[in-house]
């Protein structure tokens, strides 16, 4: 079976972003571009700062409530839909609760051959970025840098702390080249808990 979805999981401004845009320059096929980014714009503007949607505080720190999780499972099941339907799809995710949001996905993309990346990056740099960035709340990157991939397991793993987007998005794209593991598996990679 073909890779259907690619799963990006970093920390913000860790480099998911540029990574997907080369995926799409890259591959011969066309895949969809879906990001919690996108997913955070899309909520209505009541969400964003309230207890039932999501938070962003001052330190850099993200909360999500019981809103923000129902209409977060809702979306993954719509992105499993589309990829069901024939459609190739590249996630690019925050995994704010580490492997409790990897089995999350991991239950809407069932029976779907699902390759796992896991996209590190220092945070010095991550943090640089972000402030050069200007569209984050100062701190994220740092708070997350480790947290998301907490018990989080990869198919493979990329760092972008040295390594341009590009570069990383080829060595993905070469990784689609091979067998994905069997869908419901849990991936060849190791746990990342620390």
């Amino acid at each position: 079976m073909t890779v259907r979805v690619i799963v990006l999981n970093g920390g913000s401004s860790s480099g998911k972003s540029g990574i997907v845009r080369c995926l799409q320059a890259l591959l011969p096929d066309p895949w969809l571009a879906l990001g919690v980014d996108s997913f955070v714009d899309a909520l209505p503007a009541r969400m964003r700062g309230a207890d039932a949607g999501i938070a962003f505080a001052a330190d850099g720190a993200v909360t999500v409530g019981p809103q923000f999780r129902a209409l977060d499972a809702a979306w993954a099941r719509g992105v499993a839909a589309m990829a069901r339907a024939g459609a190739r799809i590249v996630v690019d995710d925050v995994f704010l609760g580490g492997a409790a949001s990897q089995q999350r996905w991991r239950e809407a993309l069932e029976g779907l051959p699902v390759l796992w990346v896991g996209v590190r990056c220092e945070e010095a740099v991550a943090a640089a970025r972000e402030t050069a960035r200007g569209d984050r709340t100062p701190g994220m990157a740092a708070s997350q840098a480790r947290t998301v991939h907490d018990g989080v397991v990869y198919d493979l793993e990329v760092d972008t702390t040295h390594t341009e987007a590009l570069a990383c998005a080829r060595t993905v794209a070469a990784r689609l080249d091979r067998p994905p593991p069997p869908p419901g598996t849990r991936g060849s990679g190791r746990p990342q808990g620390r």
